[in-house]
C-alpha cells in the first residue's frame, strides 16, 4: 500500500504522525510519502520515506505555505492508495482526484493552532470550523485522537488515541537531582509555572528539563530563564530521544492550565509512565482520574508552582515512594497504552479503507471569506 501523510502545522517528527503512525505503516511494509515542513524545522527524513517539503504554517502567517500545499498534496498522492492528513488547514487543499482520504482529528481547534485573526469574531470562527468538520465528516474518513471528540461529530468514528513504545521492563528508578517536561511550551500548558517551579527548585539542587518547541510569545521567557542558569531547555527532540533523556528524572510535570470542556488527557502523561517516572499534574478531570486510579504520581492544584515545588521534594525524599509510583505507571502504561498493542488494528483499518477511493471535492463555500488563508 502506498500512503502519503501530510502536515504543514505540526513538526515533521511529531510523535503520533511520525513515531507511531508513520513507524507503524512502515513497520508493516508500506510505502510513505510524506509531506511536511521539513527545512523550516531543519529536519532530514528518513531514507525509506518519500519527502515533499512545504513552508510550514505558523500563525497568521500561512497563506505561503497553504499556497504551497496545494501542488504538494497533488504530488503526494500520485499513485496513492491512501492520503492521510492531519490539519484542518489542508481540508481546504484537498486534490480534486485523490485516494480515500482520511483525516486525523485532534483536540485542538483553530484558536490552539496558535492564530486566529483579530478582525473575525471568535463566534463566527468557530462556526466556521463547525461546517468544516461536517463537510469534512461527509466526505471523508476521520480518526479521532480522542474520545471526547466524539461529541463534535454525528456519526461515530474510530479512536485511536495516542500512546507509547513502553519497555517490557521498567527503567532505573527515578532519580534525585533533575525532573523533566515533555512536549510543546505555552502559555496554557503552564510555561510561567514550570519556570517558577524550575526557580524554587535550584537551591535544592534540581535542575529543570524542558524538552520540546515553544509559542512565539514564550521563547523569550524560556531564554532568559535558560541565561539566569534556572533551567535547561532543550528544543524539540524526536520522541524516542526525548524519552530516553527523561529517563531518571524524579518526577515528569504535566501543569497545565483549567481549559473549558474536557480536556485530553496529555500524551507527555503516558509518556512519563512509559518510562517509569512519576508524575506530577495539575487536576484535568482525565488525569486525575489515572493518577487516583493506579497511584503514579502526584496531583496539585492550578497555577500553584509551590504545590508542584513540594511534590518534587516529596518524591525525592522518599526515593521508595517515588520508585513504587513508577512501577505502577510502568505496569499501567504496558497494560493498557503501549503503541505495538493497538498498531495492528489501526494499520488493518488503513488497509481496509484504502480499498475504496473517493473522487469527490471537499467544497467550503466559505473558503475566500477567510481571510487567513
Amino acid at each position: 500500500m502506498r500512503v502519503c501523510v501530510a502536515t504543514i502545522v505540526h513538526h515533521p517528527e511529531d510523535a503520533r504522525i511520525m513515531h507511531r503512525q508513520i513507524r507503524a505503516l512502515l513497520d508493516a511494509g508500506h510505502e510513505i510519502t510524506y509531506v511536511a515542513p521539513f527545512t523550516d524545522c531543519n529536519v532530514t527524513p528518513d531514507p525509506p520515506i518519500r519527502a515533499i517539503d512545504v513552508p510550514r504554517a505558523i500563525g497568521n502567517r500561512r497563506g505561503r505555505s497553504l499556497k504551497a500545499a496545494r501542488k504538494a498534496l497533488a504530488r503526494g498522492v500520485e499513485g496513492a492508495d491512501l492520503l492521510i492528513v492531519h490539519d484542518l488547514e489542508l481540508l481546504f487543499r484537498l486534490p480534486g482526484r485523490r485516494p480515500a482520504t482520511v483525516w486525523d482529528v485532534r483536540a485542538a481547534d483553530v484558536r490552539d493552532a496558535g492564530y486566529s485573526p483579530a478582525w473575525h469574531p471568535r463566534r463566527a470562527l468557530s462556526a466556521l470550523v463547525r461546517r468544516v468538520e461536517a463537510r469534512a465528516e461527509r466526505d471523508l474518513r476521520l480518526i479521532l485522537s480522542e474520545e471526547s471528540l466524539r461529541e463534535r461529530f454525528d456519526r461515530p468514528h474510530p479512536v485511536v488515541p495516542d500512546a507509547a513504545y513502553v519497555p517490557a521492563l521498567p527503567p532505573a528508578p527515578p532519580g534525585r537531582n533533575r525532573v523533566v517536561h515533555i512536549g510543546h511550551l505555552s502559555e496554557a500548558g503552564g510555561v510561567d509555572e514550570l519556570i517558577g517551579v524550575a526557580r524554587a527548585l535550584l537551591p535544592y539542587g534540581i535542575r529543570l528539563d524542558l524538552i520540546g518547541s515553544a509559542d512565539a510569545r514564550v521563547r523569550p521567557m524560556l531564554r532568559d530563564a535558560q541565561r539566569q542558569g534556572l533551567l535547561d531547555w532543550y528544543g524539540h527532540v524526536p520522541n524516542r530521544h526525548a524519552l530516553r533523556m527523561a529517563e531518571g528524572a524524579i518526577a515528569g510535570l504535566s501543569l497545565p492550565r483549567r481549559a473549558p470542556g474536557r480536556p485530553p488527557l496529555p500524551a507527555k502523561v503516558i509518556d512519563y509512565m512509559s518510562r517509569g517516572i512519576p508524575v506530577v499534574t495539575t487536576p484535568l478531570p482525565a488525569v486525575t482520574a489515572l493518577v487516583e486510579r493506579t497511584g503514579c504520581g502526584t496531583v496539585v492544584p492550578y497555577g500553584d508552582a509551590d504545590a508542584a515545588v513540594r511534590a518534587v521534594l516529596a518524591l525525592r525524599d522518599d526515593p521508595a515512594g517515588a520508585a513504587e509510583m513508577g512501577v505502577r505507571g510502568h505496569a499501567e502504561a504496558l497494560a493498557h497504552h503501549n503503541w505495538p498493542d493497538k498498531a495492528g488494528e489501526f494499520i488493518g483499518m488503513l488497509e481496509e479503507w484504502a480499498g475504496k477511493t473517493v473522487t469527490s471535492r471537499l467544497e467550503i463555500g466559505v473558503l475566500e471569506a477567510w481571510h487567513v488563508i
